[in-house]
């Protein structure tokens, strides 16, 4: 078994431990020997939920996704085994950071492995965003649905073998497969970032310093329009405007919009291409609730040639941390000294991100009145 699989079956068994407690119960040996194993192990570490009242509070009450249901989705087969309930969709990257799906594809898995990051959003935002979700269902932050947190003295721990947190996440991207099986045509997406602050990646040097792999890590560009409604772009903006104020007003930068696009089909009824009859978009959870059409399950274009949905993610960079002050340190001696730049999109201020985040969400649609149509 090799190493993402490791990982994934840490996961699975950080999830459905307790299911599998009450089925199996325990012994005094076999407590040793999982001790045992658990230090000796480098990647399949022991995590345990952090906070997990909350969480399924939130997912129960709110998001009307039931505990039974939730766990089913990283159950293997009748066959299968635990790592293959969950399937890697990206490379470990330079810091050692998965990505995983579960094989129905409802939630995605997402390590957390820098110290700034997991330690914001336990110790500074975990309580603030339970609290604003419950109170904001059509909010476009990331509905996350656990945190996992390594627990115990372990060699994979203190090597830093595998990711110590990770979080789990509703997955916009769901239903795609089956779309796949229709014939529909491939559904696009973009991470998108404000690209007018300093990228060192691509800014020095133009770029000829790093790799084509390095910079294409970096945030991507919306060449088009999403073309909404009057009434479209207000609850578009509405919620980002409220969703960014929360980030802001809790320190955080760098976070980026996820933009799924899919492309109607031709014989489709426009007027109800996004709503809950629609084939194109899943009724089951974790999409609803609120009812479609959101931004979560899917809003219709205007011109009735797409459905999009959006989603904000990756805000666990707050400016307040260790790591953040000191790049913050030495980008301004970079823009003392060398070259001036002006800020990246990690050392700038929250208030001044938020505002070049908006202006990127608002040059990317074009409001088309009724009377237009």
């Amino acid at each position: 078994m090799g190493r993402q699989e490791r990982i994934a079956r840490s996961i699975v068994q950080a999830i459905t431990r307790a299911n599998e407690i009450k089925k199996r119960g325990s012994s005094v040996l076999g407590l040793l020997l999982s001790l045992f194993s658990a230090f000796f192990s480098l990647y399949q570490l022991v995590l345990n939920k952090v906070r997990p009242a909350d969480f399924s509070n939130l997912r129960r009450n709110h998001w009307s996704v039931s505990d039974d249901d939730y766990i089913e989705s990283f159950q293997p087969g009748e066959e299968g085994k635990k790592e293959e309930s969950l399937k890697a969709i990206g490379d470990m990257g330079f810091s050692g950071s998965t990505f995983y799906s579960t094989a129905d594809q409802k939630y995605l898995v997402k390590s957390v492995p820098r110290h700034s990051e997991h330690s914001f959003f336990r110790d500074d935002l975990l309580t603030p965003y339970v609290e604003y979700m419950a109170v904001h269902p059509r909010s476009l932050l990331v509905r996350i649905c656990d945190f996992l947190a390594v627990s115990g003295a372990s060699l994979g721990r203190l090597l830093r073998s595998a990711p110590s947190h990770h979080i789990v996440m509703d997955n916009i991207m769901y239903g795609r497969e089956e779309a796949k099986k229709r014939g529909e045509a491939e559904w696009e997406n973009w991470d998108l970032k404000p690209l007018s602050y300093f990228y060192p990646e691509r800014d020095i040097a133009d770029g000829a310093l790093t790799s084509d792999a390095t910079k294409e890590q970096l945030a991507d560009e919306f060449h088009d329009k999403i073309i909404l409604s009057r009434e479209q772009a207000d609850d578009f903006f509405s919620a980002l405007e409220a969703d960014t104020k929360f980030l802001a007003e809790h320190n955080a930068v760098d976070y980026s919009l996820f933009l799924v696009r899919m492309t109607t089909p031709q014989q489709a009824d426009v007027s109800a291409a996004a709503t809950a009859e629609s084939p194109m978009v899943p009724t089951d959870p974790p999409s609803v609730p609120p009812s479609p059409p959101t931004w979560r399950t899917g809003v219709p274009s205007a011109d009735g040639k797409h459905i999009f949905r959006a989603s904000i993610l990756d805000f666990f960079w707050a400016k307040h941390k260790i790591q953040p002050k000191l790049m913050t340190l030495l980008i301004k001696l970079w823009n003392l000294l060398i070259s001036n730049k002006g800020p990246m999109s990690i050392t700038t201020t929250p208030d001044e991100y938020r505002e070049r985040f908006m202006k990127m969400c608002r040059d990317i649609v074009e409001i088309r009145d009724e009377e237009a149509r």
